[in-house]
Formats: structure tokens, C-alpha cells, sequence
């Protein structure tokens, strides 16, 4: 299908245009190389405030906002080591033996990365943008933060020669606005002034009903030079996709990181929300982050999941046995809440198993049709609203587990692999579980993340079930 991309000429993260060497701060959309090129690059676009903003445990974006002028001068930037220990709903939950506060609260420092360095195209005032690693105040990384977390998995493929290659898929929904959580989502009104219905999957008339949102997007991506790859419209009612390109796992885990506050934006723009919610309408499919993963040698460049006569490598089998042993006990990093099990069930689209297959849509990990050199593997169980940079650990750590273990997978499922058992953790208590009792995961996620994360996980369902349902109120009231 044909599909609109981001300019052409957009820089690579954190690469400065060749042509321009002399010019970089003319040229690059995205990324400096180095404090002097950002003074520049902020004199030449006139900007004038800065957003440092880094990933918490949610993927919410937190940091500050300070003038540009300030950005430059050597600044230190700190925020306390708390927000890395409270749930979505802003609560701090008991401590554990496994969960601990910091006694003091100190300041954990934030550290641009000027790789990233972007404007934010929908507001008003010129402003830039840039995504900071956190480290304490010796400066070395701070493990259990998201960013830090995916860096060292990528740290242990580079161990080996290797190098992650991914490229993530994200559905979302178009919802229209709706000020009263007692009040179930729909779906807003396109251009027609009718609200489009669901099984519109590929539907062009489904996208162009939000062609000038789309342009939106589009145009928003280009100012912060971030690359779609293609647009669809999925299954459910307003429901769309956008693949990336692939690349680096953090570099790819910025871009969504990015992604979702932009789609987010010019929605906002247009009157209606867009929603990353694994299941946000009763009825309808979820929305799920596919995401295809391969490995390359460093020094070659080579795939090595294919042999040099074209055929699979013992490590593409291995990575797959890998991903059908722990990623179970690692899902929670990919269904994050408890929204997200309502996607994992039978007959909604999603896989609820730990199957492999060739180019076959109902298993967890499928292999698509591809040449050897583009041969990958796509995990479909992550969901949209997971953090990218640990559904991108979960799944590359799960991967390598394997082969530093040298898993055998099971045979490949030719048929559907979801009419019989549901090979996951069914709820979102199960899941923590299981991530706490297997020491390989803290291994290669930390120990410290994995208590921080489980706490966290586990506060957020002590506060869920503080709220009664519509199901309890409608078979419970009178009934029992």
C-alpha cells in the first residue's frame, strides 16, 4: 500500500549529516554530536526552552523544563530516586524485603543524551526535546531505570561480537474524548461525521477518515526526525498501526518512546485521545508492540541466525528456545498491568501460547518469509501499553538466555497454536511471580530492578482492586 515517510533526508539518531559536515546545525533533524554542536543547533532554530525527559518504570515521560540558555551552561539536573518507585497512579506502595525505598531520597542525575535532540513540533514557542540516562551522583548508570535496563542487555550481545537488530510494530486506538473513567470508550467520528466500525483491517477508507490527523503525525514525526516506516488500519473500530524501521534496540526503543507522545499530541490537536491500552473496548482486539528481532555480527555484518549455505543457525534455534522458556516468567515486562491479560485471551487476536511457526500469526513467536540475510524472529505477545525499553530488554534477554544456554525450542506449530492450553500467566500477580523465582532473569535484568519492578507491580494491583467493576455491580448487586 502506498504509505507517506518522514523526509528522506532526515538524520540517523545520533549521526551528523555527511553533506553538511561544516553545517551540522542546519541539517540535523535529530541528534549533535557534541555540547558545542547543541549551542548551535539552539542558536540556528531559535530555540528557546528545553525538555529533558526520561522514561520511568510506566514509560511516562518525567524530567524538567529550563531555558535553553541554562541547558548549555553546565547545568545539573536531579530528580529523586522515588519516582522510580511509584504506580501508575501516582502511589507509593509498602515495603518488602525485595522492595526498598532509598532512605534518603537522594537525587538521582540526569544526563542528556544529545544523540536525541529534537524540537517539539506542536508547541507553540520553539522548543527542543532531548532523552536523558539517569546515574547517581558518582556518575555511574543507575541499573534499575528503564533506558539502563535495555543498554545493559545490549551490553551482553556486545560481549559476544553481536549486535540486536529490531523493528517494533504499535497499534493503538483512536477513542473519542471521555472525561468519566464510569463510561466505557467509543470509537470518534471521522470525516464522514460517522463513528467507523470495527473489521476494517488494510481499510485505506478507514485511514484517509483521519487523513488530516494523519498528516499531523506524520508531519510532527518529520520535525523530530523519526521515521515511519508504514500506516494501517487495524481490526478494531479506529484502531491503527505504525511500523518503524529497523535498528538499534535503543535508538528503536527512543523512537517509541517518542512516538507514543507524538500520536498522542496531534491527536489532542484534532478533539479526540489516542490510547495505548492493551484493551481499552470490551469486545474488540487489543493492541499489542510486535516486535521482530535479529542479530548481527559486529565486525561482519552478517545475520547470524543464517548459516553461510542460507539455512538456519543453531543460535535462530536456540534464541527461539530462549524466548519460549522465559519469556512466561518475563511477561509481566511486556503486559504490564491488568488490562493487559485482557488481551491474552482466546479468540482475540492475540497469541496465549509459547509456540513458534513459520509465518504463522497464531503462535507466540513467529518466523516471517524472508530471505536469509532479513531472517528474524517477531514476538507478538508484548502489548502496546508496555514500556519499550523493557519489552525490548524482556524479549532480547529472553532471546539470548537461550543461546547462552543452548535451549532447543519445540518443533514448529504448522496449525493454530491457540486451541488448547494458555501457556501464560493468566493475571497480572501470577506474572510478578514468576519474574521474581527465576535467576536467570536477574542475571541480566538485576536483582535491584527486578525487587523495584515487582513492588511496584504488585502496588498497582492492591490499588486496582480497591475498584468495583461494572460486571460486580450488574451480577453481584442482586444476586448473591
Amino acid at each position: 500500500m502506498p504509505t507517506k515517510k518522514a523526509n528522506p533526508a532526515a538524520v540517523e539518531v545520533g549521526t551528523v549529516a555527511k553533506a553538511a559536515v561544516a553545517q551540522p546545525t542546519l541539517t540535523s533533524l535529530r541528534g549533535v554530536a557534541d555540547w558545542q554542536e547543541a549551542a548551535a543547533w539552539l542558536r540556528a532554530r531559535g530555540i528557546e526552552d528545553i525538555e529533558c525527559i526520561t522514561p520511568d518504570l510506566a514509560g511516562v515521560p518525567r524530567g524538567k523544563m529550563m531555558p535553553s540558555s541554562k541547558f548549555t551552561s553546565n547545568t545539573s539536573l536531579a530528580l529523586p530516586s522515588a519516582l522510580y518507585r511509584h504506580t501508575i497512579s501516582g502511589e507509593y506502595p509498602e515495603e518488602t524485603e525485595s522492595f526498598r525505598y532509598e532512605p534518603r531520597d537522594s537525587d538521582l542525575k540526569l544526563m542528556p543524551d544529545l544523540s536525541t535532540l529534537s524540537v517539539v513540533p506542536w508547541e507553540t514557542d520553539p522548543t527542543a526535546q532531548v532523552i536523558c540516562d539517569i546515574v547517581n551522583t558518582e556518575g555511574n548508570a543507575v541499573a534499575y531505570t528503564p533506558r539502563n535496563v535495555l543498554k545493559n542487555v545490549v551490553r551482553l550481545y556486545t560481549e559476544r561480537g553481536w549486535k540486536p537488530v529490531v523493528a517494533p510494530e504499535i497499534e493503538f486506538y483512536l477513542v473519542a474524548k471521555n472525561d468519566d473513567p464510569d463510561y466505557p470508550l467509543h470509537p470518534p467520528k471521522g470525516r464522514s461525521g460517522r463513528a467507523i466500525l470495527g473489521g476494517q483491517g488494510y481499510s485505506i477508507a478507514g485511514i484517509n477518515e483521519f487523513d488530516e490527523l494523519i498528516d499531523d503525525i506524520y508531519h510532527f514525526s518529520e520535525k523530530q526526525g523519526l521515521e515511519i516506516d508504514t500506516l494501517i488500519h487495524e481490526e478494531g473500530p479506529a484502531q491503527l498501526e505504525i511500523n518503524l524501521r529497523h535498528g538499534d534496540p535503543v535508538e528503536l526503543a527512543d523512537q517509541v518512546f517518542m512516538f507514543k507522545r507524538t500520536i498522542r499530541e496531534a491527536a489532542m490537536k484534532h478533539g479526540i485521545y489516542a490510547t495505548f491500552m492493551a484493551k481499552p473496548m470490551q469486545g474488540q482486539a487489543g493492541s499489542a508492540m510486535h516486535i521482530h528481532q535479529s542479530v548481527v555480527d559486529i565486525d561482519t555484518g552478517k545475520n547470524i541466525f543464517s548459516q553461510k549455505d542460507g539455512k538456519p543457525s543453531k543460535e535462530f534455534f536456540q534464541f527461539i528456545g530462549g524466548m519460549q522458556t522465559y519469556i512466561p516468567k518475563a511477561l509481566v515486562m511486556m503486559a504490564p498491568y491488568v488490562n493487559s491479560y485482557r488481551r491474552l485471551t482466546p479468540d482475540m487476536a492475540a497469541p496465549v501460547n509459547t509456540a513458534w511457526g513459520y509465518d504463522n500469526r497464531t503462535t507466540a513467536f513467529r518466523v516471517p518469509v524472508s530471505d536469509p540475510v532479513a531472517r528474524r524472529v517477531e514476538n507478538r505477545l508484548p502489548s502496546s501499553d508496555a514500556n519499550p525499553y523493557l519489552a525490548l530488554a524482556a524479549s532480547l534477554g529472553c532471546g539470548l538466555l537461550g543461546i547462552m544456554n543452548k535451549i532447543d525450542p519445540t518443533p514448529p506449530t504448522d496449525e493454530s497454536a491457540n486451541e488448547g492450553a494458555i501457556d501464560l500467566p493468566r493475571d497480572l500477580l501470577k506474572a510478578v511471580s514468576l519474574l521474581e523465582e527465576e535467576p536467570a532473569l536477574a542475571e541480566v535484568f538485576s536483582k535491584e530492578f527486578i525487587g523495584i519492578y515487582a513492588g511496584v507491580k504488585r502496588g498497582e494491583f492492591e490499588t486496582f482492586m480497591q475498584v468495583i467493576s461494572p460486571w460486580e455491580r450488574e451480577f453481584l448487586l442482586l444476586n448473591v
